[in-house]
């Protein structure tokens, strides 16, 4: 193999993009190292100002009465919940359209496709949405923030890409074996489009886990807050039922820390997913897009 002799220019090239990209990773990683560090130290040290990236003195004090309280560990619950079904609920249904809109015999396959694309230019709005989940019954309930987004069109479309990559003589042998629709694809086609499942995954689960507007709107019931509503209230308003203290009749902000340890157990539980998926994301998102 011949290897070029890389000129003064491309080093210097090279150079400048590992400094751009160190500062842009630093610029990244120093806020949630900041947090994570807060979170473990002294209310005292906090008060003092100044930078924090390693405290003096690790306290698990933020911690301990984050997990003692209800309102906390309900809304951390209802999130996990609302990841799994809502996942779930994502992944299942997009599987069930995308599957047929992948054959080409489907009759009236290209008026379908025409609406799915249509949805991604337009939309009914939000007081229309708000009315159909109110008429529907959905106010305050999880099904209020999974169904009115149970399928994404981008992602639909790139997982009928997906599919149609697949070689049709693979399904044909499982059909002459006895396989219904269903088994084919529950039994041949979602095994072997592991990739864009997991890549799909990912992308419902986050959107999931960070679910904050649909929450505002649909749940009025505060025992039915996501943990990202729930942080809103902690952060920006500073208090909440379960957290205020009152002193002299009056309502202390949350200490700092508190604030911090909410945020790091609300961000670290998606972060753990993620590695457990990269493998799969840039070839499930690369095959069913360049494919069709």
């Amino acid at each position: 193999m011949y290897h070029t002799k890389a000129t003064l220019g491309s080093r210097i090239f090279d150079v400048a993009n590992y400094i751009i990209l160190t500062l842009c990773g630093l610029a990244t990683l120093l806020p949630f190292i900041y947090i994570v560090a807060v979170s473990f130290a002294p209310l005292d040290q906090v008060l003092q100002g100044g930078l924090i990236l390693w405290p003096k003195e690790f306290v698990l004090s933020a911690y301990e009465t984050i997990f003692s309280n209800s309102s906390f560990i309900r809304s951390l619950w209802v999130t996990v919940l609302l990841t799994v079904i809502g996942t779930t609920t994502n992944i299942l249904f997009t599987a069930l359209m995308a599957y047929p809109l992948a054959k080409k015999t489907l009759k009236g396959r290209s008026v379908i496709m025409f609406l799915v694309l249509f949805t991604m230019l337009f939309s009914g709005g939000m007081i229309p949405t708000y009315m159909i989940v109110k008429w529907t019954g959905l106010i305050n309930t999880i099904w209020s923030m999974i169904l009115p987004t149970a399928i994404s069109a981008f992602n639909l479309i790139i997982m009928k890409n997906f599919f149609q990559s697949i070689p049709g003589e693979i399904e044909e042998s499982a059909r002459i074996d006895g396989c219904s629709h269903f088994g084919v694809l529950f039994r041949i086609v979602v095994p072997l489009s592991m990739p864009a499942i997991a890549t799909f995954t990912l992308f419902y689960s986050v959107t999931h886990w960070n679910q904050f507007f649909a929450a505002i709107i649909y749940i009025h019931d505060t025992d039915m807050w996501p943990i990202q509503v729930l942080l809103r209230q902690m952060i920006i308003i500073g208090s909440t039922t379960e957290f205020q203290s009152v002193d002299a009749g009056e309502i202390q902000v949350l200490p700092t820390t508190i604030k911090m340890a909410a945020i790091v157990v609300a961000t670290v539980p998606i972060l753990i997913v993620y590695p457990f998926l990269q493998k799969h994301f840039a070839k499930g998102v690369m095959l069913g897009s360049v494919k069709g």
